[in-house]
């Protein structure tokens, strides 16, 4: 088995920048700047036949390159202990076309439908215990940050495997957003 994800790439540039916004927070595991991007869909586990069949699905896609607003800072649960800290991106009508598209692709091949509301943000760093209060202050110092439009032109479908230093992420194809009118 084999866990499936498909993500938008970040530009170095945007990467490195967002890297350092390391909370410095109790409890805190910043994401490694190399692994950072977009997830637009999660998987899960899949099969070879059925990595196969995605990769074929997700070939067929036609789609315009787009722009990532990337602004803003949060953290999930939105209530409870939070867990997880992200910079927000703008979920823009190319975005939201985009993954409509996938979606539509990977029920093709039969992926279930992905339950969670999509709330287009990149992770920044994991939390475990982290004092409430250091994360609110950290959310109030970065609450206006705002990255130039960030320009993107392919998807990735990503395996995941976990290690005792987190997650490694291996692109297993790349799919190019090429089309002028999505």
């Amino acid at each position: 088995m084999i866990r499936l994800f498909i993500a938008l790439p970040l530009n170095e540039t945007s990467r490195l920048l967002i890297s350092t916004l390391a909370p410095g927070i109790p409890g805190a595991r910043a994401v490694n700047p190399e692994q950072i991007h977009l997830t637009i869909r999660f998987i899960g586990e899949v099969d070879g036949a059925m990595l196969h069949d995605i990769k074929d699905e997700l070939a067929a896609i036609k789609a315009a390159p787009l722009h990532l607003d990337i602004a803003g800072v949060g953290y999930f649960p939105p209530r409870g202990q939070p867990r997880v800290l992200w910079v927000g991106v703008a979920p823009s009508d190319t975005l939201l076309r985009l993954r409509t598209k996938i979606n539509r692709q990977l029920k093709r091949c039969g992926v279930a439908p992905e339950q969670r509301k999509f709330h287009p943000h990149i992770t920044i760093a994991r939390l475990n215990n982290s004092p409430t209060p250091r994360v609110m202050r950290f959310i109030g110092a970065h609450h206006d940050l705002r990255l130039p439009p960030m320009p993107v032109h392919h998807f990735i479908l990503y395996s995941s495997t976990f290690t005792s230093k987190g997650a490694v992420h291996t692109a297993e194809a790349i799919y190019p957003l090429d089309v002028k009118d999505g």
